[in-house]
């Protein structure tokens, strides 16, 4: 497989979402910025805010779109396009109302689970060939609560367990940029399987 050229975290911008349960791949790309030292800036051109990182010595382009999540591809697709990159050269990392808090998983290809982020990329890619970081928010239970859910916080206890998911999917990233997803979803895997609560 390709090697990884871009990474997307999902979510809504300004300040009355910052740490809500939606936000979640931001939350991840926010940590991967701030580890390489990286620093965001706003790119009219992609609808969105972008960061060059160095992780484990390979250049990625990170990308939180500002068009709030229902239009999340707008923002993508202005970025494949400009960079000149491939779908499947690209990761999004989204929260996942069918993970538990703490759960972590890597996957390619695939339908949108009623992500609406995931939904419009796929709408204006025409396709869902692209690599998705699902970070576990649980669910609340009933889908007339999954719209306040997913815009609130998260619980302390869920709060370290979601740390504790996007640290461990850090660890394994540098295997997927090098194109061994079957290794680091294998690892990340285990490691889903040997964190506790916290």
């Amino acid at each position: 497989m390709s090697e990884l050229r871009l990474i997307v975290g999902l979510g809504n911008p300004g300040a009355e979402h910052a740490g809500t349960r939606h936000n979640a791949g931001f939350r991840f790309v926010d940590a991967l910025a701030e580890n390489a030292g990286a620093a965001w800036r706003a790119e009219g051109k992609l609808f969105g805010s972008v960061a060059r990182a160095s992780i484990a010595g390979q250049e990625v382009w990170l990308l939180k779109p500002a068009t709030f999540m229902n239009l999340s591809g707008k923002s993508v697709l202005a970025a494949l396009q400009f960079w000149k990159i491939a779908s499947q050269q690209m990761l999004v990392a989204h929260d996942e109302l069918d993970l538990p808090p703490g759960d972590i998983r890597l996957k390619f290809d695939g339908g949108h689970g009623g992500q609406n982020g995931l939904r419009d990329i796929m709408r204006v890619l025409g396709h869902g060939a692209f690599h998705r970081l699902r970070v576990g928010i649980g669910h609340p239970g009933h889908k007339e609560r999954v719209v306040g859910w997913v815009l609130g916080r998260a619980s302390g206890e869920d709060e370290v367990l979601t740390q504790r998911a996007i640290d461990a999917a850090i660890d394994v990233l540098p295997l997927a940029l090098a194109g061994n997803f079957n290794e680091a979803m294998k690892r990340l895997h285990t490691s889903n399987s040997c964190r506790g609560k916290a």
